[in-house]
């Protein structure tokens, strides 16, 4: 619904859009044209003066946000200006005086200084003054003169008032009304420009100059909300743009408009002003930053051209127009614009302070001063031949010679009213440069203007007005909304409520019906068990009344028994006799038994003793025959356990030989009671029972008896076969002793021919030392050490051969698990060199050799020892098969974190090595940056050890070269691993490197990763787009130069 209003109210702005362009010219909305404002054909605006005046949008350097601007010329029916200024020729006598377009032209004439008093005191002035009819006269000699005419002529006594009245007035109250304007002071040095125009007046208000005047009505008329005033102050300094009021903004570049021609200086500091005071004090900020010196002609000689500028715009209402309105009241037609849209006008003034023309020989500067001068006199040079091209109609205005032309070009020949003020001194010393300055006068008197009046349409204003209302829609909408969502979301509550309690209420109805069910069945049951039991009552009555009628019978029978009794008692009288000689016999056997289970146990626990001792002899043997004693301690241990058993059956035997005997104790005595109470029925059916008892005891204890002799045998043929195994145990001890010792014999044998090896990797690199310019009798020498090396290495070869053959890898590999120090590393050097041949590494990696290795880096502490393993591990990883189980044992974890473990260079470089390695397999590319296998990489390259940074060079190659293999099969996308550890920015880094191999490694990783588009951006990142170009260019491979160029070209990102 948000999204719906948000529409509607950027359809209604689209609308007021609409309506506002509907008012302007379909053809061309950047002008409006007289047709389009229902104006008649070739009208015009008069200004107060009677000329013609068109308007135009305000200059580039005070950009507006309207779209259009009015703009109509009575002189021509384009509105778009020539690239050279318009002008009109005047004649001498200037019939055309109420011409608001002409340069008006003033002078100014400063009184005597002292020293002029006292030199020329016998001399009349120079020139004559006549301010009622405006004219001065210029003697040339005493008796001829030459008069001028100009359009103010003020004496040295004129009041600073009288000449902000008329020369600047006129012009100030123009750019009220919305035209340019510029008043500009021009003379020699010391006659009095900056006191006209930029006197501060600070103690006494009199003095003020056109500057403060001009800015002081200006601020009255814009008292108003509707009026704003900002200015912006540059001095023109050897011919570069420097802004006062921020001196370091220096050589400020000037811009033309190419269409119109209007100039701007868009680097110019511009300050809003709010009242005079604050004027003067920015004004007071700008001459304090103003180039001035000490000269023979002045004492604060002006070293620039001083330009302020102050930009008036001026919002028009219909009410507030009443001035304008009553003075343009013919020329307006009454539809310009709609009454809907507000209109501006935008002025500006430009009050102008030249530096005074000199001679060096007058002014008397040198040094730096020349060379101020020099610029001065060549801008100065530059203004006046614009000037004569003006005032005689050449086809073309240099005005491109200077920087002070091309800001002035809107002032002479432009659209702007200028007003002239020349300043001249009386002395005859200087006829030739007040003679210059008049004819500057005369010359510039003859150029015209086009005035144009600067209003513009103020779609800044109704856009904010727009911008306001559609704020306020917004709002409105999104209140809406937020109360209709608030609705729903109160609605969607109660909805909520509602589902739950009728949940909560149905899962209760649920709860009680299956409560109620559990209770109807565990009645139901317990009725069922109620008639169960009555049942069971009724049967065990029925029981109860068999059990009296059975007793009745009964009772009948024992008085029948009693009768048999007296025969049976002499029988059992017999049986008793005869019971009691075998109990006896029984008791015998069961002694002896327990004297033999006795000798038994003395003879285990002799054997115990022995397999004790034995065991002992065996747990002081290697590591090798644990195998053994595992086995000796499991036969062992089922013998025992036998053995227990047959204890345990042997005295369960005498306990039921206790048992028989009690037995019979009591088959005694109860047949002395039975004899006492033979008359008693009951007595004499137990002792019948019993009898029958003890028969099937005697019996089972015969068969006993009989199993324990057997497993006495088994046990005394088990005893002898253990002993057999112990001799045979014995034998293998021994011989696993011969082959220790002959073990270690082969140990001693390779120990010293690695130390034969040593000596001969020592030797040559001693000869690598020796200078090549060596004698002859050096290079025999060194000959016959490579020869004896080469030697030696065969024979260390043959014999690693021949003990792999002899000893076997299987055996190797277990003495790294002695806990001999020395042996381990004894053990691990034969294994690195066993390594080092392809031969022998399938069948290290079958006898377990990895794992050992692996497990041997990870719990061992000696140096030694971590860098040899590391060193055949290294060697391993070249076979696919090792790299396999390395990195399924976690093998690259384990190197990585062996950063933190050494600081060998050594054994740095054998794990760099190794993990350079396994980035050659392109399986294991995500594993290794998982298990920080990059990271530790770049880790160790930090050491700075020139060896491990070729290991880590090569690596992070294999690594970038499997990754392009993988894009290219489409096996892989997206950005690189490497780039994520930061490996770009050290191949960047390390490009440079001095090892030539290295830096082979270093550009064929770069340009494998720069194939890869995804990392694009961060080449462009971290400046490698450049390395690429470079190994382009000075490569020593001509593989990786070829390389580098396709990349450049086929990669639009590097291209580009």
């Amino acid at each position: 619904m948000t999204s719906s209003n948000s529409s509607a109210v950027r359809s209604s702005a689209k609308h007021a859009a609409e309506r506002i362009q509907q008012h302007l010219p379909p053809s061309n909305p950047g002008s409006l044209s007289s047709s389009s404002l229902n104006l008649p054909a070739r009208a015009s605006l008069i200004a107060p003066g009677g000329a013609p005046i068109s308007h135009s949008s305000r200059p580039k350097d005070r950009p507006s946000s309207s779209a259009s601007s009015a703009s109509i010329s009575a002189s021509s029916p384009s509105t778009r200006r020539s690239g050279t200024p318009v002008r009109r020729s005047q004649s001498k006598d200037f019939d055309d005086d109420n011409d608001p377009g002409r340069v008006r032209v003033s002078v100014r004439v400063r009184p005597r200084n002292g020293e002029e008093l006292k030199s020329d005191a016998d001399f009349a002035d120079l020139v004559e003054l006549q301010p009622e009819i405006k004219r001065l006269k210029l003697r040339k000699n005493n008796w001829s003169s030459e008069s001028y005419r100009f359009d103010e002529v003020f004496t040295d006594t004129s009041s600073q008032k009288r000449v902000y009245e008329g020369v600047a007035k006129p012009v100030v109250e123009g750019v009220l009304n919305g035209y340019n304007g510029t008043i500009m002071a021009y003379g020699q040095t010391g006659t009095g420009k900056t006191y006209t125009v930029g006197k501060i007046g600070k103690d006494d208000a009199a003095e003020r100059g056109i500057m403060v005047r001009a800015l002081e009505d200006i601020l009255v008329s814009a008292s108003s909300a509707s009026v704003s005033v900002e200015i912006s102050y540059l001095q023109l300094y050897m011919e570069t743009i420097q802004d006062l009021l921020a001196p370091e903004r220096s050589n400020i570049s000037i811009n033309e408009d190419a269409k119109t021609g209007e100039v701007s200086v868009p680097g110019a500091t511009v300050v809003n002003i709010q009242d005079l005071d604050h004027f003067l004090q920015v004004l007071q900020v700008g001459e304090a930053n103003r180039h001035a010196a000490n000269t023979k002609m002045n004492t604060e000689s002006s070293r620039s051209h001083a330009i302020l500028t102050v930009y008036v715009r001026r919002a028009m209402h219909e009410k507030a127009e009443t001035g304008t309105k009553s003075r343009d009241k013919e020329a307006k037609p009454e539809s310009l614009g709609d009454k809907g849209i507000p209109r501006v006008r935008k002025s500006k003034l430009l009050i102008v302070d030249l530096a005074g023309s000199e001679r060096i020989n007058k002014s008397g500067t040198d040094g730096h001063l020349i060379e101020e001068a020099k610029f001065i006199n060549l801008s100065l040079t530059s203004l006046g031949k614009c000037i004569n091209a003006l005032a005689e109609g050449s086809s073309h205005i240099p005005t491109r010679d200077s920087k002070l032309t091309r800001l002035l070009r809107d002032s002479f020949g432009g659209s702007a009213r200028t007003s002239l003020i020349i300043t001249i001194g009386p002395s005859a010393r200087y006829h030739a440069e007040t003679t210059s300055t008049i004819m500057f006068g005369q010359r510039a008197m003859k150029i015209v203007n086009m005035v144009k009046l600067k209003e513009e349409f103020d779609y800044e204003s109704l856009c904010r007005k727009l911008e306001t209302q559609v704020d306020h829609l917004t709002a409105e909408v999104e209140r809406q909304n937020k109360l209709r969502n608030s609705e729903k979301h109160e609605l969607e509550k109660r909805l909520r409520e509602c589902e739950n309690s009728f949940a909560e209420a149905e899962k209760n109805a649920i709860t009680r019906s299956k409560f109620l069910e559990k209770e109807n069945g565990r009645l139901e049951l317990r009725m069922k068990e109620l008639l169960k039991d009555l049942q069971l009552q009724k049967d065990q009555c029925d029981l109860m009344r068999d059990k009296a009628i059975q007793l009745e019978m009964n009772l009948k029978n024992t008085k029948q028994q009693q009768l048999e009794t007296s025969a049976y008692q002499e029988k059992l009288a017999d049986a008793s006799q005869v019971y009691e000689k075998k109990i006896a016999e029984l008791v015998q056997k069961v002694e002896d038994e327990q004297a033999r289970s006795t000798n038994a146990e003395h003879q285990l626990e002799e054997m115990k003793n022995v397999l004790s001792n034995q065991q002992k002899s065996i747990h002081e043997q290697e590591m090798g025959n644990y195998q053994y004693q595992r086995e000796l301690a499991e036969t062992t241990y089922t013998y025992e356990s036998k053995i227990a058993e047959l204890q345990k059956k042997l005295e369960d035997e005498h306990d039921r030989s206790n048992a028989a005997e009690e037995q019979l104790r009591q088959m005694k005595r109860n047949i002395s009671d039975r004899q006492v109470l033979s008359q008693e029925n009951e007595e004499t059916n137990e002792l019948r029972r019993k009898l029958e008892e003890l028969t099937q005891i005697y019996e089972s204890t015969v068969d006993e008896l009989q199993t324990v002799k057997l497993d006495y045998d088994d046990l005394l043929h088990q005893k002898e076969k253990l002993g057999e195994e112990v001799r045979d145990m014995k034998e293998r001890l021994l011989l696993e002793e011969k082959q220790r010792k002959q073990m270690e014999s082969e140990l001693s044998k390779l120990k010293k021919n690695l130390r034969e090896s040593e000596i001969v990797v020592e030797d040559k690199r001693m000869k690598e030392d020796l200078p090549k310019g060596s004698s002859e009798s050096g290079a025999l020498t060194g000959s016959q050490r490579s020869q004896g090396l080469k030697k030696s290495l065969s024979g260390q070869r043959a014999t690693m051969a021949r003990l792999c053959e002899e000893v076997g890898v299987q055996k190797i590999l277990h003495l790294i698990k002695s806990e001999d120090v020395e042996v381990q590393i004894q053990a691990v050097k034969v294994v690195a060199n066993l390594a080092a041949e392809e031969s022998n590494q399938v069948k290290i990696v079958e006898e377990g050799g990895v794992e050992a290795l692996l497990m041997l880096v990870q719990s061992s502490q000696n140096s030694t020892i971590l860098r040899v393993a590391s060193g055949a591990i290294a060697n391993l990883a070249m076979n696919e098969k090792s790299q396999d189980l390395i990195m399924n044992k976690g093998g690259a974890q384990l190197l990585a974190k062996m950063v933190t473990k050494t600081d060998d260079p050594q054994t740095l470089r054998m794990v760099a090595g190794a993990l350079a390695n396994l980035c050659g397999n392109e399986k294991f590319l995500k594993l290794l940056k998982e298990e920080e296998g990059i990271k530790g990489l770049l880790t160790m390259a930090q050491s700075g050890n020139i060896d491990i940074i070729a290991q880590v060079a090569r690596g992070m190659a294999n690594f970038a070269k499997c990754e392009t293999r993988e894009i290219m099969h489409g096996r892989r996308k997206g950005r690189s691993l490497l780039l994520e550890e930061g490996a770009l920015e050290w191949l960047t880094s390390n490009s440079h490197i001095d090892s030539a191999s290295t830096q082979r490694h270093i550009e064929l990783a770069l340009c494998h990763l720069a194939q890869n588009e995804e990392n694009a951006n961060d080449f462009k990142r971290t400046g490698s787009v450049t390395e690429i170009v470079r190994i382009s260019v000075e490569s020593s491979r001509d593989d990786i130069r070829s390389l580098a160029k396709k990349i450049l070209k086929s990669n639009p990102y590097f291209s580009s």
